[in-house]
């Protein structure tokens, strides 16, 4: 028998397309060539095998741009994960000194690794964790901020379907198949 509660579940996947709402996008960043500031962003435009327009990776000025392989397209962290490490480690680090593009919430990243989502209009899918480095301790200034971020860093992704992507927009998850999950 179905409860209210299915009811509202398949009404919801109904408005995303199939999809499961699991979070949304809390803020958007881009920076212009490697090592640059993160600069926040109301909205970018996500381009398919490129990135953001306007980031690094999409102009091939960033650290990494030379060494093609999957994952270097867009990042994306909890601000879950960042708020914890202010306050179980007492680390001032912000959502922009993460150097990750998008900072979601309600959505955990990492069991989207190996899986396709979507962002805003885009569809993304999940290459591997981001885990953190060197160069965020020298912006930081505290070594304890790797420890902190292991396995919650964040992910690599890649660009599958380009399109807008907004603050505020929702990050949606494919519903399991029959069978999965």
């Amino acid at each position: 028998m179905k409860t209210s509660d299915d009811h509202k579940t398949a009404q919801r996947r109904d408005a995303t397309g199939g999809n499961a709402p699991a979070g949304q996008v809390a803020a958007i960043y881009v920076a212009p060539r490697s090592g640059a500031q993160m600069t926040p962003a109301d909205a970018v435009n996500a381009v398919e095998g490129r990135g953001f327009e306007g980031d690094r990776y999409f102009e091939k000025l960033g650290k990494y741009s030379d060494v093609p392989e999957p994952g270097r397209q867009v990042t994306l962290v909890e601000i879950e994960a960042i708020e914890a490490v202010q306050r179980e480690h007492g680390i001032a680090i912000t959502p922009g000194d993460a150097r990750r593009n998008v900072v979601t919430r309600g959505v955990s990243l990492n069991d989207l690794v190996g899986r396709e989502f979507r962002v805003g209009d885009a569809t993304l899918i999940g290459v591997e964790l981001c885990e953190p480095c060197a160069h965020l301790v020298s912006l930081i200034g505290d070594k304890k901020v790797l420890r902190a971020l292991v396995h919650r860093g964040g992910i690599r992704a890649d660009i599958v379907s380009g399109g807008p992507i907004r603050v505020g927009d929702p990050v949606t998850v494919p519903s399991p198949l029959a069978g999965e999950g």
